[in-house]
C-alpha cells in the first residue's frame, strides 16, 4: 500500500521532478483536460476532478504517515486544482492553447499566493484533507478567472 500511495500521490513520479514540482503536475494535467474536454466538456472534468480527489485523499493520508505535512513532492493535489480551473469554461470554449495557458498561469497565481481560503485549508487542516483542499481552492478561484475572461469576451 505504502508503494501504490507514493507512486499515485507523486503522479507517477512526477512529483520527484528537480524543480518546480508542482508546477510539473500542474503542467501534466494539461493535456488531461484538453482531452476531456474535447470528450465529455464539463462533467467529465469535474467527475474526474473528483476521482482523483478521492485518491489524492488515501494515498498521500498514507504518504503523510511517513513525511512532515504537505510534502513537496506530492502533486496529486495539483491535478485536482489544475481539472478544476477549467470546469466552468470546458467543453462550452474549444481548449486551445492559449485557454490552457492562461488556466494554467490562473491556478499556478493562486497556488502560490494563497488567498483565503486557500491559506486556511493550507494553515489549519494539518491533514491529507488540508493539503488537497488549498488546491481545490486555487483551482476555483482560477475557473472563477477563466469564466470572467469568457463573459467579456
Amino acid at each position: 500500500m505504502k508503494k501504490l500511495s507514493f507512486l499515485l500521490a507523486t503522479v507517477f513520479g512526477v512529483g520527484y521532478a528537480r524543480k518546480a514540482p508542482g508546477t510539473m503536475g500542474s503542467l501534466v494535467t494539461l493535456p488531461l483536460v484538453w482531452a476531456l474536454s474535447v470528450c465529455g466538456g464539463w462533467p467529465l472534468v469535474l467527475v474526474t476532478a473528483f476521482a482523483v480527489y478521492v485518491v489524492g485523499v488515501f494515498s498521500t493520508r498514507e504518504v503523510l504517515k511517513y513525511t512532515p505535512h504537505d510534502p513537496s513532492f506530492v502533486v496529486i493535489d495539483e491535478v485536482v486544482g489544475q481539472l478544476l480551473a477549467f470546469v466552468l469554461v470546458s467543453g462550452i470554449y474549444p481548449l486551445n492553447v492559449c485557454w490552457l495557458a492562461g488556466g494554467f498561469a490562473a491556478f499556478r497565481f493562486f497556488d502560490i499566493l494563497k488567498p483565503w481560503p486557500v491559506s486556511y485549508f493550507d494553515r489549519k487542516w494539518q491533514n491529507a484533507t488540508g493539503v488537497m483542499m488549498d488546491d481545490v481552492m486555487a483551482g476555483l478561484y482560477a475557473a472563477g478567472v477563466l469564466k470572467a475572461v469568457c463573459l467579456f469576451l
